[in-house]
């Protein structure tokens, strides 16, 4: 291959980009401890492990052996793009494999027989591959060898992208290269296959392949993977599948003015994109970025993260469409999510990005799985209603072992192997923390190493300890510590320091100065229980609050609250309690409220009336048959942990 940029070293995670963005991903991350390191030994001794099981179980692992003729029988399943399950849970095993942590315990994801899991599976995806690259199983098995004929809905090249994500992961954390040589083979296919003036002028309907390639591009130095991305991010909107939203192929993305239709694709896409970006320093693109990321945060995002208002095409809906117990918010869509604003941190340096990572992180991304790391959501709504009829299925609101289309449990597993590298980053002038964790890392300015290890209690506790383990002492550079959106108050102290008074740019806190191995600083944020109401064009939540503690949005569940949830309402005048609960859901803070469960009007056979009295008025009105209550509320991310029933996280005020 012809090495038309030189690769260089540098982190091991997920996201290694060029010299064009503002930020790095600082080199080594290490979550030792905390919220977070909980939540990931829960996915490294549970999560991960369960993979081959299910895998074997749903048939995908039998696809590979029928596709490399070394088994019989029909093709298991009935979606085309089964095989991107067993690559994502690559992905996230290659990952947990080169986690600088030693192993939580005997029998962890880390012990030896992940890896050799890893390698057997490895085997079974090179023996399915044919002589030319190409690798489909459904495609393989049951077309007679016709390849690319239903670009919409085959999801051939979105397959190639996530084999190609689990490669990249491989061979950054392990050093292997077994399952590197098959994507470059399936890349080098595809290279040979797509473009203007090549077999097909087309592109995938699932966009996934187009940030792989670039990846690929930035592991291997080839340039022709880089521009084979830049032609699929451009082909779509041209109408070359129909000219569908759903399908990202209404309208070019350089003149698209908000986010439409299927969220996944479209997140996949902007990923795509934003990688295109950093890399070729294309301006437009940038532009195109920036605009769709700020019209879906302000129009179509959820207030847990969450993206994606229609099960219809899991569509994002019109602006400010956003519904509560029809809300779809799939799992994958939040992961897409913090994909997409990851890359735009990187690239633009701004701390909102980061801010939108926390709120999905803690909120819609961490829902989609069980507290025990065994089951999962697809789907995360905001409201389940008294008496909800639930039929189960991939769209179930109760947590479910696994799906038919299994596409969100090894997104998370992925996403939580890899989370270490979402947490700061470096530049010329000094290291970012953008999300706060108990651990160490670890990057360089100009070639001097700079490392900084942190303790925290977050989320529960707003306090944030850093020290400065490793850092030049000839010149002054700027520690930068993010101060989140939801914050209505910090303190900052510095120990030992010659830095300079803090400032406040943008959201990040900025501290200045020569720094000495041993200097401590500590963020106080403050995390008192609040009332947030949504954009008064929100139609779903008007008349409704709901409630935030730190980076954590609160929901209502039937458990706590005995006797419905369709008729309570909170009292906004009285304050909110928060009460640390160690026994419950794993440990939690819990938010109590003052309340009532109203007494809903005799209306007869007919559910509407006229309205008159003092109904006609604002204000909440309670009348002697009216009960109040204290409404008890738990993290969203917490809910559908014990059993099935009511939820809600927007409550009516009146």
């Amino acid at each position: 291959m012809s090495q038309s940029k030189p690769t260089s070293p540098g982190p091991a995670g997920p996201v290694r980009p060029g010299p064009g963005g503002a930020l790095r991903p600082v080199a080594a991350a290490d979550i030792t401890g905390g919220f977070w390191h909980g939540r990931r030994e829960v996915n490294a001794r549970v999560g991960i492990p369960q993979g081959p099981d299910l895998l074997e179980s749903a048939g995908n692992l039998q696809n590979l052996r029928l596709a490399a003729g070394t088994a019989e029988g029909a093709i298991r399943g009935d979606l085309p793009f089964m095989d991107s399950d067993v690559y994502k849970w690559l992905e996230a095993a290659a990952w947990q494999l080169g986690a600088s942590a030693a192993p939580v315990e005997a029998g962890s994801a880390a012990t030896p027989g992940l890896a050799a899991d890893v390698d057997r599976i490895i085997a079974l995806v090179a023996d399915a591959q044919q002589p030319d690259g190409y690798l489909n199983t459904w495609f393989q098995v049951t077309a007679d060898g016709r390849r690319y004929e239903d670009l919409r809905w085959g999801h051939e090249l979105y397959c190639a992208g996530h084999l190609i994500q689990a490669a990249v992961a491989h061979h950054r954390a392990t050093g292997g290269k077994e399952l590197l040589d098959v994507a470059v083979r399936f890349a080098d296919h595809l290279d040979s296959v797509f473009g203007r003036g090549r077999q097909i002028d087309g592109f995938d309907g699932h966009p996934e392949v187009e940030t792989a390639l670039v990846e690929l591009y930035r592991e291997t130095g080839e340039r022709r993977y880089l521009d084979l991305a830049g032609y699929f991010v451009e082909r779509h909107g041209h109408g070359l599948l129909g000219g569908e939203a759903y399908c990202q192929d209404r309208t070019p993305l350089r003149v698209q003015e908000n986010v439409e239709g299927h969220a996944v694709r479209q997140l996949y896409l902007l990923a795509g994109a934003a990688d295109l970006a950093a890399e070729t320093g294309d301006a437009g693109l940038l532009a195109a970025c920036e605009r769709l990321w700020a019209a879906m945060v302000a129009t179509k995002t959820h207030i847990t993260g969450g993206l994606g208002a229609h099960h219809d095409e899991e569509d994002f809906g019109d602006p400010y469409e956003l519904p509560n117990e029809r809300a779809y918010c799939e799992t994958c869509a939040a992961v897409a999510s913090v994909h997409f604003s990851w890359r735009m941190a990187l690239l633009t340096g701004e701390a909102r990005y980061s801010d939108l990572i926390e709120r999905t992180l803690f909120n819609g991304f961490l829902a989609g799985v069980s507290l025990d790391g065994a089951s999962w959501l697809y789907v995360n709504p905001l409201q389940v209603r008294d008496g909800h009829t639930d039929t189960g299925g991939d769209q179930s609101s109760r947590r479910t072992r696994w799906f038919r289309c299994a596409c969100c449990p090894p997104n998370v597993m992925r996403l939580l192997a890899s989370l270490e590298h979402y947490i700061a980053s470096t530049d010329a002038g000094g290291l970012q923390v953008h999300q706060y964790a108990t651990g160490r890392y670890a990057g360089d300015m100009a070639g001097d190493p700079l490392v900084v290890s942190a303790h925290t209690d977050y989320p529960w506790s707003g306090t944030v300890r850093l020290t400065i383990e490793e850092c030049p002492l000839d010149r002054p550079w700027t520690l930068s510590l993010r101060i989140p959106q939801w914050s209505t108050g910090h303190r900052i102290s510095v120990t030992g320091s010659e830095a300079a008074p803090a400032t406040v740019d943008a959201g990040w806190l900025r501290l200045e100065g020569r720094w000495t191995p041993g200097d401590e600083v500590t963020l106080e944020l403050a995390t008192a229980p609040r009332l947030v109401a949504a954009h008064p064009r929100v139609d779903a939540v008007r008349g409704c609050v709901a409630v935030e503690r730190g980076p954590l949005v609160y929901c209502l569940e039937g458990v706590d609250n005995p006797g419905g949830l369709d008729d309570v309402v909170i009292d906004t005048t009285r304050p909110l309690l928060a009460e640390p609960r160690p026994e419950l859901l794993g440990g939690v803070i819990t938010v109590t409220a003052a309340g009532y469960r109203r007494t809903p009007p005799d209306c007869g056979w007919w559910p509407y009336r006229d309205l008159d009295g003092p109904d006609r008025t604002s204000a909440r009105h309670t009348t002697s048959q009216d009960l109040a209550v204290a409404l008890t509320a738990v993290p969203y991310y917490a809910w559908a942990n014990r059993h099935g029933g009511p939820m809600r996280v927007w409550i009516p005020t009146g």
